[in-house]
């Protein structure tokens, strides 16, 4: 993958799972034994990326603190648990940089805060409290990538197929024909009522951009919610004649969205039971409650 580059919006203030974010950030919550933004970021590494800009705001400081080095800690512990420890992410060759929005204003002016950092290179946008699963290579990422490059797109958006009564949580795209792994959309809204998707392919939170996606931003007004958002900028895009184009998670992808209460208690039992060390007895204890 030659795209090196990913933003990473964290600035969200997580108000559906108080008050667990009251005074920590949703991105930091606990999914097995990795918080949330961990495993998003383990993700953009194992696809080749390097170099990442979280956009934080308040209350978010302990995002900074986890990517740090901490020596100190790491000098207290054993050799077994530092197995156990987070990656040297400097042996990966990855860096970390910081960017504050001073408002939470929507997605797109999150988005709008890496211009200097991307420069003139296409770039990941992946959101902080969203993980993808993906078992098997390629991995979305890559195929994103792939497609982008391949197409010349001004924009690759990863979709996943939600329940119809579902779409009003979501982006969801409208395709230019059949839907497909990899196809083309003339269109996408954000959180449409059932009777009025146009689709049941829903944004998975992972995105990729040509620079031409901040001139889109500059042109767009506060939306749904009296927020900027990143759907109203690539509507724009479309508009203007640029080719956006779509990758679906496989049947064995999941996303796990990290907003709410239930799919936080998915996402949580999911990993768990993938844990290679405690999955056994986890399952077991499961049962048991089930039957109780």
């Amino acid at each position: 993958m030659t795209i090196r580059k990913v933003v990473l919006p964290v600035a969200g203030m997580g108000t559906r799972l108080l008050p667990a974010t009251k005074s920590q950030p949703k991105e930091m919550l606990p999914v097995g034994h990795k918080p949330v933004v961990q495993y998003v970021v383990e993700e953009m590494i194992a696809q080749g990326l390097t170099k990442f800009l979280f956009i934080t705001g308040r209350k978010k400081r302990s995002i900074e603190d986890h990517f740090d080095d901490d020596p100190e800690l790491e000098a207290k512990l054993s050799i077994k648990d530092q197995a156990l420890f987070e990656p040297e992410y400097a042996k990966e060759g990855a860096e970390f940089y910081y960017a504050r929005q001073r408002r939470p204003t929507g997605n797109a002016d999150a988005v709008r805060l890496g211009k200097e950092f991307v420069g003139k290179e296409s770039f990941v946008v992946a959101f902080g409290d969203t993980i993808i699963y993906s078992p098997n290579e390629p991995m979305v990422l890559q195929r994103m990538a792939e497609s982008h490059e391949f197409h010349g797109s001004s924009a690759t958006i990863g979709v996943w197929d939600v329940p119809r009564g579902e779409t009003n949580k979501y982006g969801i795209v409208k395709p230019q024909g059949a839907i497909s792994d990899d196809f083309i959309i003339e269109d996408i809204v954000e959180k449409p009522n059932s009777s009025e998707a146009p689709s049941l392919s829903a944004v998975a939170a992972r995105y990729i951009f040509n620079p031409d996606i901040f001139e889109a931003i500059s042109l767009i007004s506060p939306g749904l919610g009296g927020e900027l958002w990143l759907t109203d900028a690539i509507r724009i895009l479309i508009k203007q004649g640029a080719t956006v184009r779509c990758v679906r998670l496989k049947s064995e992808e999941q996303r796990y969205d990290i907003g709410t209460p239930l799919t936080y208690y998915k996402a949580f039992t999911d990993f768990a039971l993938r844990d290679s060390e405690n999955a056994e007895a986890y399952r077991a204890y499961l049962n048991d409650k089930v039957k109780q």
